[in-house]
């Protein structure tokens, strides 16, 4: 597994992540703190969301049926009748 991994802007030793205040789902602030003891600089680094490299398995109709498969029988067959009443 892959570490995100920060450099202090000032020293460029490696920092650590102390604190991350979530904006949006695709928009966070890390408070960070420079592991170097001579340097102590303590700083906030923005992440944020860019592009994606291949679609999620999650979504569209790939979504509805994961959900379905997590209901028990009994679930599935109040979600069926659910959609079979809203039909015309």
């Amino acid at each position: 597994m892959r570490i995100f991994k920060i450099n202090c802007p000032e020293c460029g030793s490696p920092a650590t992540i102390r604190k991350s205040d979530w904006k949006d789902k695709k928009l966070a602030d890390l408070y960070c703190a420079c592991s170097e003891v001579e340097c102590g600089h303590t700083f906030v680094f923005n992440a944020t969301f860019s592009h994606s490299l291949s679609p999620s398995g999650l979504t569209g109709n790939k979504l509805v049926k994961y959900l379905i498969d997590q209901l028990k029988p009994d679930e599935r067959q109040f979600a069926l009748n659910l959609l079979n009443d809203s039909l015309p």
